[in-house]
């Protein structure tokens, strides 16, 4: 094996010979995992934290369910502005350093909207901090997966599935906490000074066992050659929007996405009023099709080196087609338990495969994972508004075949995920064909 040299934001190139690699793969590259690991995590305990304590938000600042429209509409601006500004932040510093600036940013955001709830009261404050926890947020996600989507290159198996579902580990536990707080009627601003001192800590600890290397942030140079300013690097960026496969991507990331944000949103309430199982039994709809996708997130790596990147997607995109048409029609309770868990199961990879497809080419992967996510963010973040919108006018289950529709989209532009050339990750042990 050749020699290989890995370079980050500027920082001077270190060039790795056999016995490094060895090394690194051994030891460096368990730390470096589980760095991305726990920063996957800790993007998840985030958004849980606030999540959990909305209702808490809400009775201390004495607001209506509007100004919680807008606090929401806040945070979904700012993390696309978040997502668009990443291929800035990557050119110009790298994704390490640029994933520890992102994480005190939405770290600031969370210990905000503990400020601003019962140490200086103030839906102003509230506000600012939801912009910060929403743009670090939307910031580190497109890091995050980039580092990730170099570790599937580094280890040649398919991983990004596992570190999102280390997301939704991340959510479970912010939830469970934020519950927690509530039942011992810990106000906001202890319960947001916990999160925010955890997620600082694991921001440091990660930073410093992220090997510097290319990644997927620049292109691989000799060591001793000059690298571009960072204003080539990101017009060379940007230049993923301006490729066709990076919008076919985005149709199969914008139809799970769809799908996952739908549930979130909207799942519990079709259970409890329009299937009329109650508030109790929709909120356990909610937690089996949130297990179901966890689940899935986790074994889907080896499934995927198995079968290759294409055939996964398009079985989950029927999985997923049967689970909500199921879930729209089923006439007794069981069978929209049965829905829930298929939908569930289907939409958990679209995602992050969309993620793993895009950051193919090392070299090019910032840009093209920051193209995809923005186009599949926008749909998860704007998505469900949407959807409860046109609902008023037809009815929630009937809303859903809009869903339906845009994962059958996905699955048929899932031909766009096959690996390119001379990649490895995704690939399957027999060829994939169509």
């Amino acid at each position: 094996m050749s020699p290989r040299c890995y370079a980050v934001g500027g920082v001077e190139s270190i060039r790795y010979a056999d016995s490094v690699n060895t090394a690194l793969s051994r030891r460096g590259f368990v730390r470096w995992r589980t760095a991305i690991f726990a920063i996957f995590a800790a993007s998840g305990l985030s958004i849980a934290t606030w999540a959990s304590r909305v209702p808490s938000i809400k009775a201390d600042l004495g607001i209506e369910n509007s100004q919680i429209g807008l606090m929401l509409l806040a945070m979904g601006v700012a993390s696309i502005l978040g997502l668009s500004a990443s291929s800035v932040i990557i050119a110009r510093f790298g994704t390490r350093t640029g994933m520890l600036g992102a994480m005190i940013v939405f770290a600031a955001g969370v210990a905000l909207i503990g400020i601003g709830t019962n140490l200086a009261p103030s839906v102003a404050v509230v506000l600012v901090g939801l912009a910060l926890f929403g743009f670090g947020n939307g910031s580190v996600d497109v890091m995050m997966n980039v580092e990730g989507a170099a570790i599937e290159t580094q280890s040649s198996k398919t991983l990004l599935p596992l570190f999102h579902a280390f997301f939704s580990v991340g959510t479970v536990l912010g939830a469970g906490l934020g519950a927690l707080a509530a039942s011992l009627e810990i106000n906001v601003f202890t319960h947001t000074a916990v999160v925010t001192a955890l997620i600082v800590v694991v921001a440091f600890v990660a930073h410093a066992n992220v090997p510097v290397h290319v990644g997927a942030d620049a292109p691989q140079t000799h060591a001793d050659a000059p690298r571009p300013a960072w204003r080539t690097r990101l017009a060379a960026s940007l230049s993923a929007w301006r490729e066709p496969r990076t919008y076919a991507l985005g149709v199969v990331m914008l139809g799970m996405a769809f799908a996952e944000g739908g549930a979130n949103d909207w799942l519990a309430l079709g259970v409890s009023e329009d299937h009329g199982g109650g508030d109790a039994l929709g909120a356990t709809a909610l937690m089996v099709f949130s297990v179901a996708m966890t689940v899935v997130r986790v074994v889907g790596g080896p499934l995927v080196d198995r079968f290759g990147r294409v055939a996964t997607l398009r079985v989950l995109a029927v999985t997923a087609t049967a689970g909500i048409v199921l879930f729209i029609l089923a006439p007794t309770l069981p069978l929209v338990f049965v829905g829930a868990a298929l939908w569930g199961m289907g939409a958990s990879l679209g995602f992050p495969l969309g993620m793993s497809a895009a950051a193919d080419d090392p070299a090019r992967a910032a840009a093209r994972v920051s193209a995809a996510a923005t186009i599949g963010y926008v749909a998860f973040l704007c998505g469900p508004p949407v959807l409860g919108f046109i609902s008023d006018q037809i009815g929630l289950l009937n809303t859903l075949y809009i869903v339906v529709a845009l994962v059958v989209a996905s699955g048929l532009a899932s031909g766009a995920a096959r690996p390119t050339a001379g990649s490895t990750v995704g690939v399957g042990r027999r060829v994939e064909h169509g």
